[in-house]
């Protein structure tokens, strides 16, 4: 009687019941799968005969659906408004790759008082003088990046993220101050080539940027980038398509060896790629964007701008199968690639955009399980976040309920219908 009046052994544990868990590392769906939580973790996973329920527990009963681990956008620069919207669509981690230092302090402020996605914070972006944007930090020698470097760990930056106009010997002197304080190194690259890049010792190279000056004449390009941003990636855009998929190929293969990370915001590219077509400004995704971010967005004053036209948007759709075939042959040489977006930069909405990238990863030739890899495990792994990305004992209980299995067709993926933080029920 008196084991019987005692505290239930599921009191405060949560039990999902039913569903069918698609085991990302693996690869394997574990159908009529239990997942116990309990504060804040995953305690247990597995078939329904080998994992009990323990009385006590609040159970959800799931059958019907899929779940896979909570999303990971890895390269964002989200608004305030962005962190819900990014959590709704089942995106539980950002890495956030330049805000600069005040909206980096709001961004932590919001997140601590309402559910957002875990912050992997760069803060403020390395760039060389003239910085692209104001509130980038200038580097302008090798002998200036460590004590850059610093004040980003001063103000809580998990990432360094360098900007196009890093020269090679500033770019090593920045990873080698990063290297000393345990921070990876995000490029986003333009007057240093990719494999030079990985070789002086990067993390993850973004937008693919870098790949074109490694696999052909690169005098052309980083005269284009020391012009300016848009010179830069209007040329860099336009060189794909120029180039001998052998050269790619060869690049590809040497980034895989070197073990660096791809976030190549297909997204970005194929959105930049269709500017002139209509159909791209009436997207049922952006009705999540408030009023505000639309006009200050500006569309017509970036094209403006950049002085594009018909002619180079064309060009940007030409580059998009170049682009592909690296990605391809990146992932058949044992690469890895963590989903990545842009949002909220224009048109790309937070949390809609990771669903499309995935997508396009499959239309590039990647398996849907590797586009789901690249949204959870693998992004895991470029944050070195063992805890996330992944449904085990011991991980953080963030994980998405779907109503379709994503393994079947990739867009099933936006078939959200409720998402785990932390085990807490947070939407959508």
């Amino acid at each position: 009687m008196l084991v019987a009046c005692g505290p239930a052994p599921g009191a405060g544990m949560e039990a999902l019941t039913g569903a069918t868990l698609i085991d990302v590392v693996t690869g394997r769906p574990l159908s009529d799968a239990v997942i116990l939580v309990r504060d804040g973790h995953i305690v247990a996973v597995g078939a329904a005969d080998a994992v009990p329920v323990p009385r006590g527990a609040d159970v959800s009963d799931l059958r019907g659906r899929w779940i896979v681990p909570g999303f990971i956008d890895a390269h964002t620069h989200l608004q305030p408004w962005g962190l819900g919207v990014a959590l709704r669509y089942g995106v539980t981690a950002v890495r956030d790759l330049h805000e600069g230092t005040t909206l980096a302090d709001t961004l932590r402020a919001v997140a601590a008082r309402a559910s957002a996605p875990r912050l992997f914070l760069a803060v403020a972006m390395l760039d060389g003088p003239p910085t692209t944007y104001p509130d980038a930090w200038p580097v302008s020698s090798p002998d200036s990046a460590d004590a850059a470097v610093g004040r980003l760990v001063d103000r809580g930056a998990a990432w360094v993220k360098v900007y196009t106009r890093i020269t090679p010997d500033v770019l090593e002197a920045i990873v080698n101050a990063a290297r000393v304080r345990q921070l990876p190194v995000a490029a986003h690259l333009g007057l240093t080539d990719a494999i030079t890049a990985a070789d002086l010792g990067v993390t993850s190279v973004e937008h693919l940027s870098g790949v074109p000056e490694a696999a052909g004449d690169s005098t052309m390009l980083f005269a284009a980038h020391a012009q300016g941003f848009f010179p830069g990636w209007t040329a860099f855009e336009r060189s794909w398509s120029t180039l001998d998929t052998a050269a790619l190929a060869v690049v590809a293969r040497e980034l895989a060896a070197r073990r660096v990370f791809l976030v190549p915001t297909l997204v970005l590219h194929e959105t930049l790629s269709r500017l002139d077509d209509s159909s791209i400004y009436h997207s049922a995704d952006l009705r999540r964007v408030p009023d505000s971010a639309r006009r200050d967005w500006n569309v017509a004053g970036m094209i403006k701008r950049a002085g594009w036209t018909r002619a180079d948007f064309a060009a940007f759709r030409a580059a998009r199968p170049s682009q592909d075939f690296v990605l391809r042959t990146f992932v058949a040489s044992g690469g890895r690639v963590a989903a990545g977006t842009d949002a909220s930069n224009q048109l790309l909405v937070p949390g809609a955009s990771l669903h499309t990238e995935m997508e396009l990863l499959v239309r590039a030739g990647l398996s849907s399980l590797t586009a789901l890899r690249a949204a959870t495990s693998w992004a895991a792994d470029l944050l070195r976040a063992d805890s996330l990305g992944r449904l085990r004992p011991g991980a953080a209980a963030d994980l998405v309920v779907l109503g379709a299995d994503p393994l079947a067709d990739i867009r099933n993926t936006r078939q959200v219908v409720r998402v785990m933080l932390g085990g807490k029920w947070v939407g959508p």
